[in-house]
């Protein structure tokens, strides 16, 4: 007796085939998004929310490679082998609890042998496996072409403010009340400046913040605005797809006005793990040499030599950021000088119901 159940001559022959836009079209035509490539390939990118679930490991993937290069026969044969092994290891733990009506999506690299592989077993096994075509490349592809169409659907509103004015907490805020936000900087995992690097944690791979991005612009809906941070091209080390940074730059603009004693003192607070590691923060500080100069640097310096982190984050305000925020406002941003002003400082005060008004909403 076969274990697999029979498939009637009416019946497919094997997992259905959908393309990228198809799949696309309604996500919820899967229960589960199955990425089977090595865990350093799931790492680097995947389609958002897709577990992984490699047939090869990185080890395996990179043997099987290097025997290729010998014997092309020798590789599939050793490649098979591993692949039925880690098929048979998944299946009797990471798939064990999936019901009968299940309905998996799988793709590799290519829609090629390592997701056809598990595909195939799962559709004997009876569950309602499909196979994205052109696997991973072509959703790769397909994101590069549907992102610039995503950015250009929608309309925007830009939070500007110098540094340490609130601008993350405006938009949380904003977020809280129904409002659609994108949080560039929480994407990136980066505040946006040279201290921007978050205490725990690495930056996303470019390709994955492009990633998240295009997902969160696909839930946005074109009839209200989309609230966005004021951001230079670059957040940390990764870069802001030009579609949407041309789209931001001519979007009307919100600024935060917060006084100078309230900006010193939300920073104070929210940098403080640079004040635990102040040959850090000296190093950080001394790429900015060439732009401020000697003198300037040495007396920043004698500031951290004293803990005066207040003396500090004034004169880096006064001196560097202030100054440089607003030459690069007026460059980049044509909305900038007839932005609405709103005073006050988001991350100090109980977060309260903002009007309409301010916002420039018009539905």
């Amino acid at each position: 007796m076969s274990v697999f159940p029979s498939v009637s001559p009416r019946s497919p022959a094997g997992p259905r085939v959908v393309t990228i836009r198809e799949a696309a079209e309604d996500w919820s035509q899967f229960d589960e998004i199955i990425d089977v490539r090595t865990p350093l390939e799931w790492e680097a990118d995947r389609i958002p929310g897709a577990t992984n679930a490699p047939v090869l490991s990185n080890e395996e993937r990179a043997l099987v490679g290097t025997r290729y290069a010998a014997s092309a026969f020798e590789a599939k044969k050793i490649g098979a082998a591993l692949v039925a092994k880690n098929i048979a290891v998944a299946l009797e733990s990471q798939f064990s609890d999936r019901p009968r009506d299940w309905r998996p999506l799988v793709y590799c690299w290519r829609g090629g042998n390592r997701s056809n592989a598990l595909a195939t077993v799962m559709h004997r096994i009876g569950w309602k496996t499909t196979v994205l075509e052109g696997g991973y490349t072509a959703y790769r592809r397909f994101l590069i072409e549907d992102l610039e169409q995503q950015v250009r659907r929608l309309h925007y509103v830009v939070i500007c403010g110098v540094t340490g004015s609130g601008k993350t907490e405006f938009l949380r805020q904003l977020a809280q009340q129904g409002h659609q936000v994108i949080d560039l900087e929480g994407l990136a995992h980066h505040r946006g400046s040279l201290l921007g690097n978050e205490p725990q944690g690495d930056q996303p791979t470019q390709k994955t913040f492009e990633s998240i991005l295009w997902k969160s612009l696909t839930r946005m809906t074109a009839d209200r605005p989309v609230y966005v941070e004021s951001e230079s091209k670059k957040i940390g080390r990764l870069q802001v797809p030009d579609a949407l940074m041309t789209a931001m730059r001519v979007s009307p603009c919100i600024e935060l006005t917060p006084s100078l004693e309230e900006r010193v003192n939300f920073l104070c607070q929210d940098y403080q793990h640079f004040f635990h590691a102040p040959d850090q923060l000296k190093g950080q500080l001394a790429k900015l040499k060439a732009l401020v100069g000697h003198d300037t640097l040495a007396r920043w310096e004698s500031l951290i030599n004293q803990a005066d982190w207040k003396g500090l984050v004034s004169a880096l305000l006064e001196e560097h950021y202030d100054p440089t925020y607003h030459r690069s406002m007026r460059r980049n941003y044509v909305g900038y000088t007839a932005a609405k002003r709103l005073p006050g400082h988001p991350g100090l005060a109980p977060s309260r119901p903002i009007e309409r008004s301010v916002l420039q909403l018009s539905d």
